[in-house]
């Protein structure tokens, strides 16, 4: 048996590794975008992105050379994003609330000129419309490759947009987001941010659950208690701190980093809180694309 190693194979893989580094690089905000845009959540896009882009680099051997990357990862994306629906039952639920007779004739459509404000309102229509129009109007992909994206004909896909184009322009103004009150989520944020800042590691232990999950952007997941997380941040030598706030509502952490300027935002730290302790960390550490596709970002006073 020839058990010498195929060093044309090996070869053929390197170069679709480094196509698909060099590819994700620059898609990356984009793909976030979509994914935010179809699951309504900008944490909830970026955990959808990672598990596409995971997908995709293991079936990167699989990959046909002569299409282009970026129309096959979002392939990918809206997959795990009609599957992310599916799983939450949200699929469901939005096509029985805006079912809607086929024959519905646009008025005033939103079409190409889509606003980054009005593209938020996506989410009101269900996944397929919702797909159709993100991919037509924001991406800017013909008939022809929406078709593809999402399975369907072209037929299918002007009529979706039809329907999608037609409930867009009769929602109102999207950019008013009131925050959600959670007393709870409130107090023990403040409390975590305090000892952060003070960089009383052991005061923000005390807070952690020992059973807690941590995810730190795509360098990380796992048990906190098995992660150099808060040694790492002790040992970071640029200058930042933590602050509360809200994105698109949600209470969270904002990193802000020290610059010419003044105090940046430049990433957000989710956390999950349960009977008073953190169950849960995501932190969104060089993912700037999420305080980008975010409708609110709100920063309280921080000294």
């Amino acid at each position: 048996m020839d058990t010498q190693p195929n060093f044309g194979a090996i070869g053929l893989f390197d170069a679709r590794y480094k196509a698909f580094l060099e590819t994700i690089t620059h898609l990356r905000p984009r793909l976030h975008r979509y994914c935010a845009r179809m699951t309504g959540s900008v944490f909830d896009g970026e955990d959808v992105m990672q598990e596409a882009l995971f997908e995709a680099y293991r079936k990167l051997d699989t990959f046909d050379d002569s299409r282009p990357l970026g129309p096959w990862l979002f392939r990918i994306a809206h997959n795990r994003a009609i599957d992310f629906l599916r799983k939450r039952a949200v699929r469901e639920g939005a096509e029985a609330a805006l079912a809607e007779p086929d024959s519905i004739q646009p008025v005033d459509p939103v079409g190409p000129a889509l606003g980054r404000a009005v593209e938020r309102l996506v989410i009101n229509l269900p996944p397929k419309e919702r797909a159709c129009v993100l991919l037509k109007d924001v991406f800017d992909y013909s008939l022809d490759e929406v078709a593809d994206l999402v399975d369907s004909t072209v037929g299918g896909v002007k009529a979706a947009l039809n329907r999608g184009r037609s409930k867009l322009a009769t929602l109102g103004d999207p950019t008013n987001i009131e925050p959600t009150a959670n007393p709870e989520l409130s107090k023990l944020l403040h409390l975590y941010v305090e000892r952060f800042n003070r960089r009383d590691w052991n005061g923000v232990r005390d807070l952690i659950s020992a059973d807690a999950r941590l995810r730190v952007a795509n360098c990380f997941a796992g048990r906190m208690a098995d992660s150099p997380y808060l040694v790492e941040y002790e040992r970071a030598s640029a200058r930042w701190k933590m602050a509360v706030g809200q994105l698109d509502g949600e209470s969270v952490v904002i990193v802000l980093f020290e610059a010419a300027d003044g105090w940046t935002p430049t990433s957000v730290v989710h956390l999950d809180v349960v009977d008073g302790r953190v169950e849960r960390i995501r932190d969104y550490l060089d993912c700037p694309w999420i305080l980008q596709a975010a409708a609110s970002v709100v920063v309280e006073s921080h000294s």
